[in-house]
């Protein structure tokens, strides 16, 4: 009978293994390192576009030193002073084939221009893409030797005899075209530096 008296055993509760906390610190520890690369990602992003930023300011700075080197060049009075050196508007009418932007000798004879209302100064120089100075054509006293391009006058007109009867046959020149390298650079306050080149093809 006392035997039938025993009070019913209560089931053992189950013990807390925290499971949910490992797993939401690992969360975290996600969420901590992937927003540390977004904001590296970002912060990289904002770099880039402030440096091209830059890089595109100092090249239209530079271009004011091919602008100034072209307006001299274009000037009919110019043309008889090309056979040779002129420092005072940074030309040289020669060019060593194995010279550079980086050699120091490029840039001898280049001048300095001031922009307008403030801003880096461009320095430029003009080259004349031949061996020596004097005519480009000149054999004495050494044969000088330029690189030229045949000038191309017009299309359609008069075919002489030997000539092309095609309609649109090219009619050239007979004096070539010259070509000139214009070289400006400008360095700017953050220790960048922008190089840029134009070439430009007149007659002698």
């Amino acid at each position: 009978m006392a035997a039938m008296m025993r009070p019913p055993v209560q089931p053992r509760q189950p013990r807390q293994r925290g499971i949910a906390l490992p797993v939401i610190l690992i969360m975290l520890t996600v969420m901590l390192i992937g927003s540390i690369y977004l904001l590296r990602a970002s912060t990289s992003t904002t770099l880039t576009v402030t440096n091209l930023a830059y890089d595109a300011a100092l090249s239209k700075e530079a271009d004011l030193g091919v602008h100034a080197a072209f307006d001299w060049l274009a000037q009919p009075a110019t043309k008889p002073l090309l056979v040779a050196n002129s420092p005072a508007n940074g030309y040289v009418a020669t060019m060593n084939p194995g010279w550079t932007v980086s050699t120091p000798a490029f840039w001898t004879g280049s001048v300095f221009k001031d922009p307008v209302g403030g801003g880096s100064r461009v320095e430029y120089v003009i080259h004349r893409l031949c061996n020596f100075a004097g005519t480009y054509n000149a054999t004495t006293p050494v044969a000088n030797s330029c690189m030229l391009s045949a000038a191309k006058q017009g299309v359609a007109a008069p075919t002489p005899l030997g000539a092309s009867l095609s309609q649109n046959a090219p009619l050239y020149d007979g004096q070539p075209q010259l070509h000139y390298v214009i070289t400006a650079r400008i360095f700017g306050p953050r220790g960048g530096n922008v190089v840029v080149q134009s070439v430009v093809m007149m007659g002698p």
